[in-house]
């Protein structure tokens, strides 16, 4: 299957996740947050925040141009760093952030 649409997919999930879990934000951080040069925005942006308001935007954007994806990504070892005291109740996004980085970079990622 296209690559292209396995991260559109994956995406979906992503977001669908971040929804059931009542992560999802109705309201958008604004352009100085999203402008940090910090990697994850760690110093404007929750973490939830950088997945909905950064990652899946950027990716949908390079998925929609076809442009090149990124083969050299980690946000498991972030993600499981912010979620280490809720592990249990984000497994399901912790999955889904697993399989993101397996699909971009072909490398299984240590749970």
């Amino acid at each position: 299957m296209n690559q292209y649409l396995l991260v559109a997919g994956l995406l979906g999930e992503l977001t669908a996740e971040l929804q059931r879990l009542e992560r999802w934000q109705a309201d958008h951080p604004g352009t100085e947050a999203l402008a940090s040069e910090l990697p994850f925005c760690v110093d404007t942006l929750s973490f939830d925040q950088w997945l909905q308001f950064v990652l899946i935007p950027r990716m949908e954007q390079l998925v929609l141009l076809q442009a090149p994806l990124p083969t050299s990504v980690s946000l498991y070892p972030m993600a499981s760093e912010v979620y280490k005291d809720e592990r249990a109740e984000v497994e399901g996004l912790l999955r889904l952030i697993a399989r993101f980085d397996l699909l971009l970079t072909g490398k299984i990622v240590e749970q």
